[in-house]
């Protein structure tokens, strides 16, 4: 497989928020310290690429940089929507070049497909695909082709998870037995783009953002979930169409643990945190019970400002986390981004970059090996449970909160529990 040891092009399918607060401000760092060449930007439609373009704080962050349009604003104007764009993109990027991936989640398996099929390496926003069949599929070909893909699972790069990982599994919690966590998102979130995906078909907010803290206990602890239940509320959003915009999760651990998820749309406008968020995990220590406790929405950080900002949910008074991700002056030119958010998609975009830059299949495959291995950049070989939890819980809102059950052989299914 010929290529060059340049720097790679790196393709971002998906102009929404993630891309302007965290994956494109990354790229760019990486860009400017070269580990990535030239960056292109593919939207559904025009408007969410001019508003990274117009972005003020991308522009004073990264002066001079920018990327290719996809549609261009320039040329293309209103909402015309380009759903095969990413295809042309594809096509036409260098092998080895990276796809980097934030649409929403029943999106993700057909754009992820056709990056492999396109021998790109994939950094992906969480989940990696909704149905366990597909991440063996990604998991199998992502192999054979000698690629990378890393799922985005940020909160695994928090130095808090990072430490708890290492202390559990040094014995020093003992076993875990009991867990809550909770993740309530911005009440006007209900006014973006999530009313026209988010719903009720297509997602919940079990699995759009819960999903973070089901994978943080199997990155700590190293169990598997074996059984789900969610209980979700239907609302509707401004524009009519109605998703589960509040739900209640409940996992059970292969030693028997239980975790409990709630998740929503639904943390006040007028609350000073961006969102509110937490885990605490109870266990059975030698001679004593241990704790666990993060209390991720609030970092220690008070503000209060002369006024609110210009931004949704901005207040006066803000316990703002200096944690997930931000964008410092560290002196020079520009702003350096810092936090977790950062250190997680430059992690998996260097991991791409270090495969990308191997000739022999072989040490390819081996390095890949070592990914998975080690476990801290989640793939589809070392994670896959993700999905089989979300394939679940999907199940299981549907039917009202049904208990449905996670076996893992002699192949990996899901079904509904049956009770005598």
């Amino acid at each position: 497989m010929g290529r060059s040891k340049d720097a790679p092009q790196v393709a971002v399918i998906g102009g929404g928020m993630i891309t302007q607060i965290q994956l494109l401000p990354t790229i760019y760092h990486l860009q400017r310290e070269g580990v990535v060449g030239e960056i292109h930007v593919v939207a559904l439609d025009s408007p969410p690429i001019k508003t990274l373009q117009e972005d003020a704080t991308l522009g004073r962050a990264f002066p001079g940089r920018s990327f290719t349009p996809h549609p261009d604003p320039a040329r293309v104007k209103g909402d015309r929507k380009f759903p095969d764009l990413y295809k042309e993109v594809f096509a036409a990027a260098p092998r080895n070049s990276i796809a980097v991936i934030a649409v929403p989640d029943q999106l993700h398996y057909p754009i992820l497909d056709e990056a492999l099929d396109n021998d790109l390496h994939v950094c992906i926003v969480k989940p990696l695909v909704l149905k366990h069949s597909q991440a063996a599929e990604i998991e199998r070909k992502a192999r054979q082709r000698g690629l990378c893909v890393g799922v985005e699972y940020h909160k695994r790069f928090d130095d808090r998870n990072l430490m708890a990982r290492q202390a559990y599994r040094a014995g020093r919690f003992g076993e875990f037995r009991l867990g809550q966590a909770q993740m309530i998102e911005p009440y006007y979130y209900r006014d973006s783009n999530f009313m026209n995906w988010c719903t009720c078909e297509n997602s919940d907010m079990f699995t759009y953002v819960g999903c973070h803290y089901v994978d943080l206990v199997a990155f700590i602890t190293g169990l598997r979930p074996v059984s789900v239940s969610v209980y979700g509320i239907v609302d509707e959003y401004p524009n009519g169409k109605k998703g589960y915009l509040w739900t209640d999760g409940r996992i059970i651990w292969d030693n028997g643990a239980s975790l409990s998820v709630v998740d929503a749309l639904g943390y006040p406008n007028a609350a000073p945190g961006g969102n509110a968020q937490g885990l605490a995990m109870w266990c059975q220590g030698d001679t004593d019970a241990t704790l666990l406790v993060h209390h991720d929405q609030f970092r220690g950080v008070k503000h209060s400002y002369n006024s609110a900002g210009d931004s949704p949910g901005d207040t006066i008074y803000a316990e703002p986390s200096p944690d997930y991700f931000k964008l410092i002056n560290l002196g020079g030119e520009g702003l350096v981004p810092v936090g977790y958010g950062h250190r997680s998609a430059a992690f998996i975009i260097n991991a791409c970059r270090k495969v990308g830059d191997l000739d022999d299949i072989a040490q390819r495959r081996k390095l890949l090996a070592q990914y998975d291995a080690d476990g801290i950049m989640a793939t589809p070989a070392n994670s896959s449970y993700n999905e089989l939890v979300i394939e679940a819980a999907r199940m299981s809102i549907v039917a009202g909160g049904r208990e449905a059950i996670i076996e893992y052989d002699p192949e990996p299914c899901v079904r509904f529990r049956e009770y005598e």
